[in-house]
């Protein structure tokens, strides 16, 4: 647990390019990304369905407020990012949560990257489409 003018525990998330720093207090449930609503910062209400799954399998819904900072990416890596980041910072607030949030799958870092471009492609692996003679 750390310290200022509240105590908070903090959780690093990262998916694709996103990197999101969550931290969490106790409190009523409400969610501020980069010192905006979530509401107001994802429009999409799947993305913040993504965000709440880990008080869903732990069942600490509104429990906890989130105050994350991410950036990089677009929104649906920055909704994983910091999904990766509640997660982890649910084990600083109780480590008997790990079975849940393990088999759920939300502890693990999504590896998958964007693949670089080949020299000689148009992309990563598209050809030209008249390429042989």
């Amino acid at each position: 647990m750390y310290t200022s003018a509240k105590p908070y525990f903090y959780g690093t998330g990262r998916r694709k390019s996103s990197v999101a720093r969550v931290r969490l207090f106790p409190g009523t449930g409400a969610i501020t990304i980069n010192g905006r609503d979530i509401d107001e910062y994802f429009g999409l209400e799947t993305l913040k369905l993504v965000i709440n799954q880990p008080f869903g399998v732990t069942g600490t819904m509104g429990k906890f407020d989130i105050v994350a900072n991410v950036k990089g990416g677009g929104f649906s890596g920055q909704a994983g990012a910091i999904r990766h980041g509640v997660a982890r910072a649910l084990l600083l607030a109780d480590e008997t949560y790990r079975p849940a949030l393990k088999k759920a799958g939300f502890l693990t870092r999504d590896p998958r990257m964007k693949e670089r471009k080949k020299y000689g492609l148009k992309a990563a692996r598209r050809a030209s489409q008249f390429s042989k003679r």
